[in-house]
């Protein structure tokens, strides 16, 4: 009976011990979880100070932090609420996942005069990853995060309704090889349900006023998105759209084929931002130079275009001007056509006036779309378009330029 007993009351007391030496070690995997996610967005630019962070179970609650960007001047911004890390777990690589990052429902003032009032709901962010300390880089700044996304915004302005947004997404695809290390991102980011009213400019700025009423626009809707893939081995970046589109207004589309942009490269570029540590402006511009050197010999171009398509803004602002000018529409639109040849032609390159006069002519004359894209005959490194810039007709042919006035878009 007395063995039994002993055996117990070791086996008590060694259960006890092991609960004592475990609570240190709980602490200090919260605190190395913060601090790792903070080496992460440093490499990024991002100087993050967490507060006190507890660790519950597989819950980190960190205290607020301190967000410093470099080469922005200026106060850091302070989180001044709990962030919630949920799900979190040692990985078998030695560093850490969480299935999500919660914050609190923001509901706050941010102005005086006028009275500015916010709230921005359901912010969270999931399938976070943070990799060992030894492997901190910038591909790991780009893993970290599956998706990001919030509820409804709304900002208001002495209590009237000024900017709602129905909601913010982004998120990432990643594609790995043999080894669980990144080779590809497939990317998408949405803002949608964009609604602001413009009848407050209107009152408070006396050239913008008319503008905005005779234009219609006391209120704009719209949408926000992105579509991208990414190779980093190669750094194949491929933007098949990113596009600005406003009901009753119009849509801008940006896009583009480009390779070279590796991790390393961006890495390269904020250390441009960093100054060293007792470098000279002589020697900071020097340094510049020669990164800028590196990053134009790394990056090719093989096509990118930007293109307007119009939602009824452009025919509105021709009446508009038209008006203001004391001609009717027609009379207008034929001046702006015979002004366009001497603007374009100051550029000293016929070759520019005979591709662009032609085309902005079929748009004034009907305005539904207009692109400007290049497409080299071949994908071409920066540097090279960089010296061709010294003789812009060459640099025209170089590029391939190409501008086309209410012509299908291309799929």
């Amino acid at each position: 009976m007395m063995k039994t007993t002993k055996i117990q009351g070791l086996m008590l007391a060694s259960g006890l011990a092991t609960l004592a030496l475990m609570q240190p070690a709980m602490a200090l995997d919260a605190q190395t979880f913060v601090d790792r996610l903070a080496a992460v967005y440093k490499v990024g630019g991002y100087d993050i100070t967490f507060g006190t962070a507890t660790l519950d179970g597989t819950t980190i609650t960190v205290d607020g932090a301190t967000v410093a960007v470099a080469g922005m001047e200026g106060d850091p911004l302070t989180i001044d609420t709990e962030l919630t890390f949920t799900g979190v777990a040692d990985a078998d690589d030695g560093g850490f996942t969480a299935e999500a990052l919660t914050v609190p429902d923001i509901d706050t003032d941010f102005a005086e005069e006028p009275t500015g009032h916010l709230t921005l709901t359901d912010i969270s962010a999931t399938d976070i990853y943070l990799p060992p300390e030894d492997e901190v880089n910038m591909t790991a700044l780009l893993a970290s995060v599956g998706s990001v996304s919030t509820g409804p915004l709304k900002i208001t302005r002495d209590g009237a309704d000024f900017l709602s947004i129905d909601s913010i997404e982004a998120t990432n695809e990643f594609t790995y090889d043999d080894a669980d290390a990144v080779t590809d991102i497939a990317s998408t980011f949405d803002i949608t349900g964009i609604w602001a009213d413009l009848t407050s400019m209107a009152e408070e700025d006396p050239q913008a006023g008319p503008v905005i009423q005779a234009l219609g626009l006391t209120e704009i809707n719209g949408n926000i998105s992105e579509k991208m893939t990414w190779g980093l081995a190669d750094g194949h970046m491929i933007i098949d759209q990113f596009l600005l589109d406003f009901a009753d207004v119009g849509a801008i589309n940006f896009k583009m084929d480009m390779s070279g942009l590796t991790p390393a490269v961006f890495e390269k570029i904020n250390a441009m931002e960093t100054a060293k540590p007792g470098a000279t402006p002589e020697e900071q511009q020097a340094q510049q130079m020669m990164v800028g050197m590196e990053l134009l010999q790394a990056v090719t171009l093989t096509s990118s275009s930007l293109r307007y398509d119009d939602a009824g803004l452009a025919p509105k602002l021709l009446d508009l001007f038209a008006s203001q000018s004391g001609a009717d529409r027609a009379a207008f639109v034929e001046s702006l056509k015979a002004m366009v040849p001497q603007l374009v032609g100051q550029a000293g390159v016929p070759e520019l006036t005979d591709m662009v006069v032609p085309q902005v002519n079929t748009f004034l004359d009907d305005p539904k779309s207009i692109e400007v894209a290049v497409k080299p005959a071949t994908p071409t490194t920066l540097l090279v378009l960089s010296a061709a810039a010294a003789n812009p007709a060459s640099l025209i042919s170089a590029l391939g330029l190409a501008i086309t006035a209410n012509q299908a878009a291309a799929e």
